[in-house]
C-alpha cells in the first residue's frame, strides 16, 4: 500500500498493532474540500467566478498512554498526508512522548469496546465541485440580476466532508462523516455593503434569489445615511449576530472553572449558578447530534485534552443536552475527569448550538419585530468579537456590512458602525423579545462553529460603547 491510497480504517489498525504502549488510541480525518469563489472585477456592476477547486488532506493522530507509579501519561502526535510507510514512526514518537511525561491530570481508563459503528471500514466520504451543480446556475442568474441594479458582488462558497475513524486498544472502532457547507455573499452598491451568509451540508437547500433580495433590500435602506452618536440603544440582532454571541458563551460553559470561581457561571461565594434564571423569557440553549440540518458527530473525537475536552474521552457518547433551560442555567461542560471533581454530570460538549422559545408558533419574524419598533438599531452581523472579562464574560467587538435606524416600524436609513462593549450572559438578562428559531451561519465563528439556529433578539439598551469609522 502506497500513497494517499491506503485505507483510512487499515491505518488505524496498523497504528494499534505497532503499539507498545499500555494504551493507544487512533483517530484519521479524512477530508475533501470543494470550493468556488466570485468577485466584481474591477468593482464593475454584476460578477464573476475567480476560481474554483477541490482539495483533499489527512490527518493522522496517535494517543498513546503509559501507566506509572504516580498515574497515567500521555503522548499526542498527530501529522498530515500520513502513508503506511510513515504509521511506525509516528507512533514511536507518541509513546517517547508519553514515557517522557509526567501523570496526566485528565487520566482516565479507555473506553471499552462497544457494537462497531457504521461502515467502519467503508471507503471516506467525498465531496466533489458536483456539490454545486444546481447552486452555480443560481449564482450566475444573481450576478446578472446585480449588473441590472448596479451592484458589485463579492463572495465564497464552501463544501467540506471529513470522515473520521476512531479506533482504540480496547476494542472501540468507530466513524463518523461530518459535512459543512458555507456560504457568503456581499453586495456593494455605491458606498453601502451587504452582507448575508447561509450554512448547509450539502447546498441543496441554500437560496441564492433570496439571499440577494435580502441583500438589496439592505442597500436600499443605505442610500440614506444617518450619523449616530454612542450610547445605549435597543436593538434589534438578526440570528447570525445572536449566533455568534451564543458560542461565546457555549465557549465558557467550562464546569471546572465555574466551580473554581473563575467564570461569568461561577457562584459568589462558591459554586456555580445552575438553577439560576438568566432570562426572564422561557428560552432554552442546547445542543443536539442529531438536531435536523445541524447533525454533527455523537461521540467525542479529541485530538488534545483541554479545560472541557480530554483524549482519553474519545468515543463517550455525545447526547442532547439543554445548557439553558427554560431561562434557567441547567448543566455545565464537564469531561468525566471534570465531572469527578465538580461533582456535577459528565456532559461532553456538542457540535451545534441551538436558541429557542418552546412555542415557535407564536414567534414573530424578524420583519415583525422591525414592524413594531418604535425607534431602535438593526445589525447585520458583529466582527472581530474579543473576550474583554471572563469573570462577566464581558466582549467587545465592532459592527459590520449594515447597521440600520428603525422609527415607527420602518428601516429609515443606514447609520455609522459601532463598538459594542456587552456580555451575552447579561443580554440574557435584558432581552424583551425573541422571535422565530431558524439556521443561521455565524459570522464570526463560522471558520470553528457553523451548526447553529437561533432567533432574533430584541434588547433593551445594548451598549454601543463608541462610534467605529470600520466599514
Amino acid at each position: 500500500m502506497a500513497g494517499q491510497h491506503n485505507p483510512p480504517h487499515e491505518l488505524v489498525e496498523r497504528a494499534l498493532e505497532l503499539s507498545r504502549a499500555d494504551g493507544c488510541v487512533v483517530l484519521v480525518d479524512e477530508e475533501t474540500s470543494a470550493n468556488l469563489r466570485w468577485a466584481a472585477p474591477d468593482n464593475r456592476p454584476g460578477g464573476a467566478l475567480t476560481t474554483n477547486g477541490v482539495t483533499r488532506g489527512r490527518r493522522l493522530t496517535v494517543i498513546a498512554t503509559v501507566d506509572g507509579a504516580e498515574g497515567t501519561a500521555t503522548g499526542v502526535l498527530a501529522r498530515e498526508a500520513v502513508t503506511a510507510a510513515d504509521v511506525e514512526e509516528l507512533v514511536r514518537a507518541a509513546e517517547a512522548a508519553a514515557r517522557a511525561a509526567g501523570p496526566a491530570e485528565d487520566a482516565q481508563p479507555l473506553l471499552p469496546a462497544g457494537p462497531p459503528g457504521p461502515d467502519f471500514t467503508a471507503p471516506p466520504a467525498e465531496t466533489s465541485i458536483d456539490v454545486f451543480e444546481a447552486f452555480a446556475p443560481e449564482l450566475g442568474a444573481a450576478f446578472a440580476r446585480a449588473r441590472t441594479a448596479g451592484q458589485a458582488l463579492y463572495g465564497f462558497a464552501r463544501h467540506e466532508l471529513t470522515s473520521s475513524y476512531l479506533g482504540s486498544s480496547t476494542g472501540l472502532r468507530l466513524r463518523h462523516d461530518q459535512p459543512t457547507g458555507t456560504v457568503e455573499l456581499n453586495a456593494k452598491a455605491g458606498a453601502a455593503s451587504a452582507w448575508a451568509g447561509a450554512a448547509t451540508r450539502d447546498f441543496a437547500d441554500v437560496d441564492v434569489t433570496a439571499l440577494q433580495s435580502g441583500l438589496t433590500e439592505r442597500l436600499g435602506w443605505g442610500k440614506r445615511r444617518i450619523e449616530l452618536p454612542a450610547g445605549r440603544y435597543e436593538t434589534l440582532l438578526p440570528p447570525t449576530a445572536v449566533a455568534d454571541l451564543m458560542i461565546s458563551l457555549s465557549w465558557a460553559l467550562g464546569a471546572r472553572d465555574a466551580v473554581e470561581g473563575r467564570t461569568v457561571f461561577s457562584r459568589p461565594g462558591g459554586g456555580t449558578r445552575i438553577g439560576e434564571r438568566l432570562t426572564p423569557l422561557p428560552l432554552t440553549l442546547r445542543s443536539d447530534p442529531a438536531a435536523p440540518g445541524l447533525a454533527s458527530a455523537p461521540f467525542v473525537l479529541a485530538h488534545s485534552s483541554g479545560d472541557d475536552r480530554s483524549v482519553f474521552d474519545n468515543g463517550l457518547p455525545i447526547g442532547a443536552t439543554e445548557w439553558i433551560r427554560g431561562g434557567e442555567l441547567a448543566e455545565l461542560q464537564t469531561t468525566r475527569h471534570s465531572a469527578a471533581l465538580t461533582g456535577l454530570p459528565v456532559r461532553p460538549h456538542g457540535d451545534n448550538l441551538l436558541l429557542e422559545l418552546a412555542d415557535q408558533s407564536a414567534a414573530p419574524s424578524l420583519a415583525e419585530m422591525v414592524a413594531r419598533t418604535e425607534r431602535g438599531l438593526l445589525l447585520t452581523c458583529l466582527w472581530y468579537i474579543r473576550e474583554v472579562d471572563p469573570a462577566t464574560l464581558l466582549l467587545t467587538g465592532l459592527t459590520r456590512d449594515g447597521v440600520y435606524l428603525v422609527e415607527d416600524g420602518q428601516v429609515v436609513g443606514e447609520v455609522n458602525n459601532f463598538r459594542f462593549n456587552e456580555s451575552p450572559v447579561d443580554l440574557l438578562g435584558r432581552i424583551t423579545e425573541a422571535g422565530r428559531t431558524e439556521r443561521c451561519l455565524p459570522r464570526e465563528w463560522s471558520d470553528w462553529f457553523s451548526r447553529a439556529a437561533m432567533p432574533p433578539l430584541r434588547i433593551a439598551d445594548f451598549n454601543m460603547s463608541s462610534v467605529s469609522q470600520a466599514s
